[in-house]
């Protein structure tokens, strides 16, 4: 018996980083899983190399736009029947800059992909799960939504927004059997903050990659980055019915870099 047999889970970002490492954990405990990503080749390679066979799906879309967000949610039920479990994992740092430089297109951006995607698919899937009265809402937040770095304010700004958000609806549907929660992982080293890394960096007043890396490390307890395996860890509790009393709080997988 897996912890999550006969359930149904919705990945956004499934395809690559913390999204995958979601997916294959909850393919080995039991669930049928649909992933999302942007690039349809990169999706049937993805799901091909976690061989999890029917057992899990691609749906294709930007995660920045209504319509995916909403799109896998709809599908997920449609192809299996139920949603119990909808990872909002999607997003990142989409700009990098001061706050008195950043443009509106920039700032909607940040915007859009970080906190109404979020917004977006946690509608959609409580509607789904209300009716039934069961269900797991797992957000990926960030360090940076207690924190603050200069350089990504809107990041900071998202992430902070999205654990209200997270607290609010928590509150809505806790005696509905449905738990809302987020994770906040610290720093990561996966393809996608290796790709914007050095913009990071100089945004943030360092000279590179390596010192945007030495600077988080050294803020966190275990001096290393985390790893995307610690945090697919801590969603698959969270997805279990042994988390069935925990909703509205803010878990983080930082190894230490939260002072509270």
């Amino acid at each position: 018996m897996g912890k999550l047999d006969g359930k149904v889970a919705c990945i956004t970002g499934g395809t690559r980083s913390i999204g995958r490492a979601m997916a294959e954990a909850f393919l080995a405990e039991g669930a049928n899983v649909v992933v999302n990503g942007r690039d349809a080749e990169k999706g049937a390679t993805a799901i091909a190399e976690m061989g999890g066979g029917d057992n899990i799906a691609f749906y294709g879309g930007d995660a920045s736009k209504q319509a995916t967000c909403e799109g896998i949610v709809d599908f997920t039920v449609e192809k299996y029947g139920q949603l119990d479990i909808c990872c909002l994992n999607s997003g990142g740092v989409a700009q990098t800059a001061p706050v008195a430089q950043m443009s509106d297109e920039e700032w909607a951006l940040e915007i859009d992909w970080n906190l109404n995607h979020v917004f977006w698919g946690m509608r959609r899937a409580l509607q789904h799960m209300i009716p039934r009265e069961t269900g797991r809402v797992l957000v990926t937040s960030s360090v940076e939504g207690k924190l603050g770095k200069p350089g990504i304010p809107g990041y900071a700004a998202t992430k902070h927004a999205v654990n209200g958000l997270v607290k609010a609806a928590a509150q809505e549907v806790g005696t509905l059997g449905i738990t809302v929660n987020s994770i906040l992982p610290g720093l990561i080293e996966t393809d996608i903050v290796r790709d914007t890394g050095p913009d990071s960096a100089l945004a943030m007043g360092l000279d590179g990659y390596d010192s945007l890396i030495e600077m988080f490390s050294s803020e966190s307890a275990i001096k290393r980055p985390n790893k995307v395996e610690e945090v697919a860890a801590v969603a698959l509790f969270l997805a279990s019915d042994a988390a069935r009393n925990m909703t509205g709080v803010m878990f983080p997988v930082d190894g230490g870099t939260m002072p509270y």
